[in-house]
């Protein structure tokens, strides 16, 4: 071959790309074998080449074989190459639609709208064009700074530029930048149309246009001024003498639902106005249309579309512009259209007169009344379901039973049907003469309604309303406030039946008209998952209503006042907000949950990740979970600093002890002092678990952080179907989803968060420490009782009296005590006699809380009242006679000492643990609920841990969600903790400080 070479190379050596290697057993002769690269004469490598080889074998010298080897030579690397699409070329680069790759474009050049080709920058002209990058581009000199429409030329432009450098002109100007010989203007001119000539500026803005027939025929000029009516895009005067009450409602009486649709509020006036004024076709047909969708259902005291239309029909002298809908409302009409005259044509199944094919056409309209075509009805036109064209044609073949039945996804739906077609059906025969005629076929519209009633479900034929035109698919009457929006609601036709009936007594195969019968449904698709959401936000809403009433009722029961105030309101809302801010939390994480599951674990794809307006809502019901849960929180934060406590000491003195008397010169007896060390000792303590947490919060953030970042769960946030944690830095990686970052975060916070209380609970607690039992023990040795109001009629007591009577001593002794009560040697610690009950709920009666206040207004005020305490005293020794006061009346009043004060011991009713609140009002006596399950500790961080968890999993989200960074959420976490802990802290120890007269400078 001419147009073809072959290099050769030496084996020994590996063979280059695009080079073969020809074995001994193929070539015949060792010296031939090697690398052999082929060539072909237009330097492009593959090809055929043909090699002759003479090898002289050894044992026949005189003998020459000549060997032709035909190769073809494969390169695999040009059948294997990249894949780029047109939208992944960049700013600068175009899609080679033959190499189907991005190649960049040449200087001062960027790709063109479509991506396939390039176009100059703006300032620049073009020189040449040829396609592709075959294109040469000049910048315009500064005197010039703009480019033609065409882009070849340079121009002035005295208006400014628009985005691609081509001149721009005010709103209803034209841009001129020819003669009318064609001559470049140096300068463009705008021009505004001459109102005279009744013209406007074309969209393009660069021809005028005549305006619309009604703007001129109304106001004579093309704009539509008041008190002309202007509707979609006609303009119509004021005087017309028509229904004003319009009303662009869509209806769906199986779905029990109406709304304002979009089409009908652009159009519907419009269209009814031109075809009651100017008998427009086109708009008497859209009208129609209108009536059609809204399943030819009318009240007669609206005026919708049907209505409408009817009104044009009763009031109209010439209705040969109104399409035929219906055939009347007359009752027993139905029975004479269907079974009164016989179609004249004849059926048969064999013989010369064969005849089985029954032929229909339609009068297709689209939805804005235009005459599309006539069409048969073969080929599937009325048919949703695929199938081959036989199998579809043979539902009009005469004597057959035909059935249809398919499953069609909504998105296939919408996809395939825009907007709606319109068809008007007839049924075609031939008469004696041989020529053809349309028979019209009546339609059973099993949706049609009046007054509010579906007429044709019923099974007496007299009541049915028979029509005209139908449809199979509205996805556009449905659209609301914007018609590129996602539709509401679509309406299907899903049954299609079509009805041949023999007319009796004849044997010359003569049918009446056919009957089709149409049942549509209506799809409810405006975010399904949404209503969803919102069904559930309503159940559990109103449940948080009711909870928070009952926890109001409770509140007002416990602070011992009955009227409903403002106090009472505020503290509902209150309550109700954290109520409401769990239903939000519940409602994300679920739905987030299922998104991550659903989305990710399917393996026949059935879902999608929810749409941007949808994760817009996500997100709002995430801040709205944080800003209640916040509420909630602070209100849990300021209760828990403003309790009342107090340390009842039950040490009595020991003996006697002589004093020198200052002033006097002597000495007298006086009782041995009480340690005060005890009360300090078990304040510390108090003061040390106020913010004591089931769950390590460092810990929690940092676990959390580690499996997000490292371990690599952030990745299945990620908006693609892969459920692995790793990702090659080399692959796309997809944007991540708000929803799915909430779903894995909500998820690690609460998995390794129960796990931590599940520690806790099961481990910690009962194998280290409880500091919240260790805190009760402790005030039995220490002989110390708490009395704690949470509320001013309610509280907690930990009786910690001790059994032996004292508790200050020494060591000796304490250790002989504490073996004697572990040898079963002394009584129990219970406040009951015999028992071990230490920790109660108590709910005081007013009488006692009064005199409560009275000893503990010196406890808070620099001075005493006179009639308690001796005006000549100090601040100072003025509140320890109070101190040693509310000691002694506490004390006393445990003892049972003050019958007028009295109280009893009773266990709470289930159905009172459950609602958390207290049946029996303490009218005359107070009452003391045993309580085991130490709920004291929700005047601590201890008992809130629910709530403390929740709060913070949401700050981390709310961070995560704002910044899209997980380090950046957990460092903020953990500062907000610590923040809060520190106020936790500070401020519920000066508050300790001040009710129990500890000197804040022991509480360390």
């Amino acid at each position: 071959n001419q147009a073809a070479r072959a290099d050769f190379r030496t084996p020994g050596r590996s063979c280059p790309i695009g080079s073969v290697e020809l074995p001994q057993r193929l070539v015949g002769c060792r010296s031939l074998r090697g690398c052999w690269l082929l060539h072909h004469g237009d330097g492009r490598r593959g090809g055929w080449v043909a090699m002759a080889a003479w090898c002289i074998l050894s044992l026949a010298a005189k003998t020459a074989l000549l060997l032709l080897v035909f190769l073809r030579v494969s390169q695999a690397q040009i059948f294997s190459f990249p894949f780029r699409q047109p939208e992944m070329c960049g700013h600068n680069e175009y899609f080679d639609i033959s190499a189907l790759s991005c190649v960049p474009c040449g200087a001062n050049q960027k790709r063109d709208t479509r991506g396939t080709s390039c176009v100059c920058l703006p300032g620049f002209q073009m020189i040449s064009n040829n396609g592709g990058p075959s294109i040469t581009c000049k910048k315009c000199p500064e005197t010039m700074n703009g480019v033609t429409e065409d882009g070849w030329n340079c121009i002035t432009c005295p208006h400014g530029l628009t985005g691609e450098g081509k001149c721009r002109c005010p709103t209803g100007h034209i841009l001129v930048e020819r003669d009318t010989n064609g001559t470049l203007f140096s300068q463009a001119t705008c021009m505004m149309c001459a109102e005279n000539s009744f013209t406007i500026a074309h969209t393009s803005e660069n021809r005028c246009v005549r305006c619309e027939s009604t703007f001129i025929n109304t106001s004579r000029s093309c704009a539509c001024l008041k008190p002309n009516i202007l509707t979609g895009g006609l303009c119509f005067s004021s005087t017309v003498n028509f229904p004003p009450r319009m009303i662009s409602t869509a209806r769906y009486g199986e779905l029990g639902m109406s709304f304002t649709s979009e089409w009908f509020t652009k159009y519907l006036q419009s269209s009814a106005t031109a075809c009651w004024v100017y008998a427009n076709l086109t708009s008497c047909q859209a009208l129609g249309n209108m009536c059609v969708m809204n399943m030819n259902s009318f009240d007669p005291n609206t005026f919708d579309a049907c209505q409408l239309f009817h009104y044009i029909f009763e009031n109209t002298a010439g209705r040969q512009t109104l399409p035929w809908l219906s055939y009347g409302d007359q009752l027993g009409l139905a029975p004479q259209v269907l079974s009164t005259t016989p179609l004249p044509t004849n059926f048969s199944f064999k013989g010369e007169n064969q005849n089985t094919k029954l032929k229909f056409v339609a009068a297709s309209y689209d939805v804005r009344g235009h005459f599309l075509k006539w069409q048969t009805l073969e080929g599937g036109v009325l048919q949703l379901c695929p199938d081959t064209e036989t199998r579809l044609n043979a539902a009009y073949s005469f004597g057959t039973t035909y059935q249809q039945n398919c499953e069609i996804s909504v998105s296939k739906i919408l996809t395939d049907f825009p907007t709606p077609v319109f068809y008007d059906v007839y049924f075609e025969y031939t008469n004696e003469n041989q020529h053809q005629y349309i028979w019209a076929v009546p339609v059973l519209n099993l949706k049609l309604q009046r007054n509010n009633i579906f007429v044709n479900q019923d099974s007496s034929s007299d009541k049915w309303l028979l029509t005209r035109r139908i449809f199979l698919v509205d996805a556009l009457s449905g659209r609301e406030n914007d018609l590129g929006s996602r539709p509401r609601v679509i309406r299907v036709a899903t049954q299609i039946s079509l009805s041949i009936h023999l007319v009796p007594n004849t044997k010359s195969g003569n049918i009446y008209p056919p009957l089709i019968t149409v049942a549509y449904s209506d799809i409810n698709i405006k975010d399904p998952d949404s209503q969803s959401v919102k069904i559930a936000l309503g159940v559990l809403g109103g449940l948080a209503v009711l909870s928070s009433l009952l926890r109001t009722a409770g509140w007002k029961r416990r602070i011992g006042s009955p009227l409903i105030d403002l106090q009472a309101v505020l503290k509902f809302l209150v309550y109700y907000a954290g109520d409401l801010a769990n239903v939000f939390f519940i409602i994300t994480v679920g739905t987030g949950l299922y998104w991550l599951i659903f989305f990710k674990a399917q393996k026949s794809v059935s879902v999608f990740l929810p749409m941007p307006v949808q994760e817009e809502r996500f997100v709002t019901y995430v801040g709205c979970a944080f800003a209640l849960k916040a509420l909630q929180f602070l209100h849990k934060l300021i209760s828990q600093m403003t309790i009342d406590i107090f340390f009842i000491d039950w040490e009595r003195p020991k003996g006697k002890v002589l004093k020198a008397v200052e002033g006097e010169g002597g000495v007298r007896s006086a009782t041995v002092p009480v340690s005060i060390w005890r009360t300090y000792f078990v304040a510390n303590e108090w003061n040390e678990i106020q913010t004591v947490r089931k769950i390590n919060p460092l810990l929690q953030v940092l676990a959390v952080l580690f499996l997000l970042e490292v371990v690599g769960f952030k990745n299945l946030a990620l908006m693609d179907s892969s459920g692995s944690l790793s990702r090659s830095p080399a692959s796309y990686i997809a944007p991540y989803s708000r929803i799915l970052r909430y779903a894995v975060s909500a998820a690690l916070w609460l998995g390794i968060g129960i796990i931590q209380i599940m520690f806790f609970a099961v481990f910690y607690e009962r194998f280290i420490e409880d500091k919240i039992r260790q805190f009760v023990d402790l005030c039995c040795m220490s002989n110390i009782s708490v009395f704690l109001l949470s509320h001013k009629c309610f509280g907690y007591y930990i009786h910690g009296r001790s059994v032996h009577g004292h508790a200050d001593t020494n060591m000796e002794e304490m250790n002989m005590n504490l073996k004697r009560e572990a040898e079963n040697l002394c009584s129990q610690r219970g406040l009951v006699p015999n028992t071990d009950g230490q920790t109660f709920q108590i709910a005081i009666s007013s009488q006692m809380r009064q005199h409560y206040d009275r000893i503990h207004e010196t406890l808070t005020r620099k001075n005493g009242p006179a009639r308690l305490l001796s005006s000549s005293a100090s601040t100072f020794e003025q509140s320890v006679k109070a101190y040693h006061t509310m000691n002694k009346f506490l004390g006393s009043f445990i003892d049972h000492v003050h019958k007028e004060m009295d109280y009893f011991i009773k266990d709470k009713l289930l159905l009172e643990r459950i609602l958390g609140m207290e049946f029996m009002e303490p009218m005359e006596k107070s009452i003391f609920y045993n309580d085991e399950s130490y709920s004291f500790s929700s005047v601590l961080y201890y008992g809130n841990e629910a709530t403390l968890l929740i709060f913070d999993l949401l700050f981390f989200c709310v961070v995560d969600l704002a910044c899209q960074s997980f380090i950046l959420a957990a460092c903020l976490t953990y500062l907000q903790q610590e923040i809060f802990r520190f106020i936790r802290n500070t401020v519920g120890q000066k508050n300790l400080a001040s009710k129990t007269l500890v000197d804040q400078r022991f509480l360390i």
